[in-house]
């Protein structure tokens, strides 16, 4: 899938050294448990493959058109929420790239493939409270708060948007 800036594909092994730059730091992990090792990155790029397998869809790698440079993952995966299987659009980007609009851009895409690709009706985002920066991604893409959930061990915000 491509953007005005950003092309999305499958994320790879060749990924791993610079997905876990990102997925070690501890301000990009604040809102996590933990920022992740080595293994957990390995094991991230595992469970994408496996969900491009099954469900044709999962958390795609963000290049940069003008230098294919990985710059983060951003797309669609299911989550069971209160009980319900939901289609959550997530994403990290390096902090070196932040305020960029980039996420925005990416989300925004996984919007449209969402409802226009795979026919979703709904599609949600799970944003910790606090998480401003992520907040502000999903309300420029329509999404409003939904509810809040106790999931992955504590409260969140359930954002969504309806297809349009």
């Amino acid at each position: 899938m491509e953007t005005e800036r950003l092309e999305l594909r499958e994320l790879n092994d060749d990924d791993i050294s610079v997905l876990y730059s990102i997925f070690s730091d501890a301000e990009t992990m604040k809102y996590y448990p933990s920022p992740f090792s080595l293994e957990q990155t390995k094991n991230w790029i595992e469970k994408n493959k496996k969900r491009y397998r099954e469900d044709d869809f999962g958390l795609w790698g963000v290049y940069l058109k003008e230098s294919n440079e990985l710059i983060g993952d951003c797309g669609l995966v299911k989550q069971i929420v209160d009980g319900k299987t939901e289609v959550e659009v997530g994403y990290h980007i390096h902090k070196k790239h932040w305020s960029k609009g980039y996420a925005t851009e990416a989300a925004k895409g996984c919007v449209e493939y969402g409802f226009l690709q795979l026919g979703q009706e709904k599609l949600i985002s799970i944003i910790d409270p606090k998480n401003e920066p992520s907040i502000r991604v999903a309300e420029k893409n329509g999404f409003t708060m939904e509810k809040e959930s106790f999931i992955f061990n504590k409260i969140h915000h359930i954002y969504s948007v309806q297809n349009y």
